[in-house]
C-alpha cells in the first residue's frame, strides 16, 4: 500500500510540474509576441530622363624648335590660329580658356663608329599648351571636336579629347527625384498593409540610397556600389532609391 501511495504521490508532482511549464510557457510566449516590434518597410525608386546643357572639350598642340625662342615663337603662332578658328566656328572667346605652356627639352641618343652608345646631346625643344572650351552651345562644340581637319592642315599639330557633358541644376533635379521615390516608398507600404489588414504608424526610419547617374539606355549594369556619375553621355539618366520603415498598427 505504501509503494501505491507514494507513486500516486509521484504521478501528482509530475503532473503540477507539467501543468506549471505549460503555464510558463504560455506566459512567456503571451510576454514576446506583446513585446514584438511590428513594422514595416518598402524602398521606392525614381528616375528621369534629361539632356546636360554644360559642354567641356579639351585639346592640346605643340610646337617644337631647335631653340626655345623659336619654339616659343611658333606655339604664340600657333595659339592665335586655334583661338581664330574656334571664333569663326561659332564660340565666343569668354568660352576658350587657354593654359599655361609647357616646355620640355629634347635630347638624342649618341653612338660611336662600332654602333655603342656613348651617351645624348641636346636636340632642340617640345612646346605643349591646352586649352579648355566650357559652352551651352553643345552642338557647335560637338561638331568642332570632331573636325579639327582644317587646322591640321594649317600645320597645327592639335590633339582633340573627347567632350564631357554636365547638368547645370543637378541639385534641383535630384530633390525632385528623392520626393518621388520616397513618395513610390509610401505607396508600396500602405499596399502591403492594406493586404494585411493593417496601416503604417509613425515614420521610424528613412534611408537615401545612391544617386546614379549614367548613360541612357545603358541599363543596371552601369550602376557603381559608391554612385555613378556619367560625363561621356549627353543624354543621361538619374536614379534613386529611398527606403522607409513606419510602425504597423
Amino acid at each position: 500500500m505504501e509503494v501505491k501511495k507514494n507513486g500516486w504521490i509521484s504521478a501528482l508532482i509530475i503532473g503540477l510540474c507539467i501543468v506549471i511549464s505549460c503555464v510558463a510557457i504560455a506566459l512567456g510566449m503571451a510576454h514576446f509576441k506583446s513585446g514584438t516590434d511590428h513594422t514595416i518597410s518598402a524602398t521606392g525608386s525614381a528616375s528621369v530622363d534629361f539632356e546636360a546643357d554644360i559642354i567641356i572639350w579639351r585639346g592640346n598642340f605643340s610646337a617644337s624648335a631647335y631653340t626655345s625662342k623659336d619654339a616659343y615663337k611658333k606655339i604664340k603662332k600657333d595659339a592665335s590660329m586655334v583661338e581664330d578658328y574656334l571664333v569663326d566656328s561659332g564660340l565666343d572667346e569668354e568660352d576658350i580658356v587657354f593654359n599655361s605652356v609647357d616646355i620640355r627639352e629634347n635630347f638624342k641618343d649618341k653612338y660611336d663608329g662600332n654602333g655603342n652608345y656613348i651617351g645624348s646631346e641636346a636636340d632642340g625643344y617640345t612646346l605643349t599648351q591646352s586649352l579648355t572650351v566650357t559652352s551651352s552651345d553643345i552642338d557647335c562644340v560637338e561638331l568642332i571636336s570632331r573636325d579639327i581637319s582644317s587646322l591640321l592642315d594649317s600645320g597645327v599639330e592639335f590633339t582633340s579629347y573627347s567632350p564631357e557633358y554636365y547638368y547645370s541644376d543637378l541639385d534641383a533635379l535630384k530633390l525632385d527625384l528623392i520626393d518621388k521615390a520616397s513618395e513610390n516608398a509610401r505607396e508600396r507600404i500602405d499596399i502591403m498593409a492594406k493586404n494585411a489588414k493593417a496601416a503604417p504608424g509613425k515614420l521610424k526610419t528613412s534611408n537615401l540610397g545612391v544617386f546614379q547617374i549614367t548613360a541612357k539606355n545603358s541599363g543596371t549594369g552601369s550602376y557603381s556600389y559608391d554612385g555613378a556619375f556619367d560625363n561621356s553621355s549627353r543624354f543621361k539618366t538619374a536614379t534613386i532609391t529611398v527606403r522607409l520603415e513606419y510602425d504597423l498598427k
